[in-house]
């Protein structure tokens, strides 16, 4: 059998500033995805519902400290070494190094695309190289990523400017977006969706919320028209306490599901 989409829980938001929730988002998200108002098939008619379809390999376990990396990691790997391929639902964005660090080691150097308001390529943020304004550091210094093109950039700095010039970061902010700047996509990929690239008129229930965002449909224009396989995901920084009315969940559901479809060919 071909490799199959599998969602797994990543509750963990130690490493967020300013303020923590983010490791509540996975039942909520799961709740979101699998409601009976909603169908498990995707707009390309896809249903991760049959059999092949979306996997389901729970929440992991995790210390609430820099310990919870290591079981990431690994909790990732034994997804991968069976064929399949990880969709990790957040939990801050520091989640994403250990991650894109298991899928890489599989795959090889990955093309990541990352959908988010901030470049999160900090060297250091508030005295912690593992935050979770910093994981593409991370990433980039081991080699992980081939290629790191974000999209919806819009609260950068010069810091992480240099950053971005230091490590080739192919970066098309809102401005540039509105321009019809699109990005190139190579494989092997990997895609990062902080929800806070959306605009905060979507998804509300965010720690950042940053105005002058990407529209829902940006998104998941951006993962339907993946001109080749996407091997791992995440979806990250959804703060269950900023989103009374679960509308920032069933967004993140929704890009679950067609991160899903797109894998599935």
């Amino acid at each position: 059998m071909a490799g199959r989409p599998c969602l797994i829980g990543i509750p963990y938001d130690a490493s967020s500033s300013f303020l923590r929730g983010a490791a509540g988002a996975p039942p909520h998200v799961r709740e979101a995805l699998f409601s009976p108002a909603r169908s498990l098939w995707t707009e390309d008619l896809r249903d991760l519902g049959a059999e092949g379809g979306l996997t389901d390999a729970g929440d992991l376990d995790l210390p609430p400290d820099g310990e919870a990396r290591v079981a990431i990691e690994s909790g990732i790997r034994a997804i991968v070494e069976e064929g399949d391929f990880p969709i990790a639902v957040g939990g801050d964005h520091s989640i994403s190094y250990p991650v894109i660090r298991a899928v890489a080691l599989a795959h090889g150097p990955l093309t990541i695309l990352h959908v988010d308001a901030h470049p999160d390529l900090y060297d250091v943020f508030e005295g912690d190289r593992y935050s979770h304004a910093c994981p593409f550091a991370r990433v980039l210094e081991e080699g992980h990523a081939r290629r790191l093109t974000q999209v919806g950039i819009r609260a950068g700095n010069q810091h992480q400017r240099e950053q971005a010039l230091r490590f080739g970061v192919e970066a098309i902010d809102m401005r540039a977006w509105e321009l019809g700047v699109r990005p190139e996509i190579h494989g092997p990929l990997y895609i990062s969706v902080d929800l806070d690239g959306l605009d905060p008129a979507f998804v509300p229930g965010v720690a950042h919320p940053e105005p002058g965002g990407l529209t829902v449909r940006d998104v998941l224009g951006m993962i339907q028209a993946a001109p080749v396989p996407i091997v791992g995901a995440d979806v990250v920084e959804l703060c269950p306490s900023r989103d009374p009315l679960g509308l920032t969940a069933v967004v993140a559901a929704k890009i679950v599901k067609e991160l899903a479809g797109r894998m599935l060919g």
